[in-house]
């Protein structure tokens, strides 16, 4: 009977560690989503200004999001940018699901079926021009604009706002748009 005890608690211990791998959407310590957040104006074109280098991103620029509604109430998350070495596009779709309530930018990203990563709108200008955007943890990181630049003092702010949270932005890469 110990046996079957010990298997039951090493099965849940394991659907609890592919939960926690399913559905990863926490937020950087220190870090807090926008809030009130207003989906509709974030909809749309957003060009890449900076990020945290990653695989899926390594070696591209003309990096563009565009964010749509999908017909279930989920955000249609549209990723594309041009990979200079191998000189093609690549594009990835996924979707986004609120974490909590739509007042809240804390969302949770998939481009890998039930896979889950935290997607959270840390600063946002009151015009919706400019974001500063954290992932799970700090190795993810993206300054955001509606267009192909951003202002000096945007970028002061987003940088430092990031520093505090523990972020490397030396590390940043800046996306080239040309």
């Amino acid at each position: 009977m110990n046996s079957k005890y010990n298997k039951i608690l090493i099965a849940l211990a394991i659907g609890a560690v592919a939960l926690k791998l399913v559905s990863c959407t926490a937020i950087p310590k220190g870090a807090k989503a926008v809030k009130p957040f207003k989906k509709d104006r974030y909809l749309g074109k957003w060009y890449e200004i900076a990020r945290m280098d990653f695989k899926f991103e390594k070696n591209l620029n003309n990096v563009t999001a565009n964010y749509s509604l999908n017909e279930d109430g989920s955000i249609k998350v549209d990723n594309r940018g041009y990979n200079y070495i191998k000189k093609e596009w690549k594009e990835s779709i996924g979707k986004a699901k609120f974490v909590k309530g739509e007042d809240e930018a804390r969302l949770k990203v998939s481009f890998f079926g039930p896979f889950y990563a935290g997607y959270n709108v840390i600063q946002i200008d009151p015009d919706y021009k400019y974001a500063l955007v954290a992932g799970n943890n700090l190795k993810y990181l993206w300054i955001l604009s509606r267009t192909k630049d951003i202002p000096d003092t945007i970028k002061s702010v987003y940088l430092d706002t990031a520093r505090k949270l523990g972020y490397e932005t030396g590390n940043l890469v800046w996306t080239a748009h040309n």
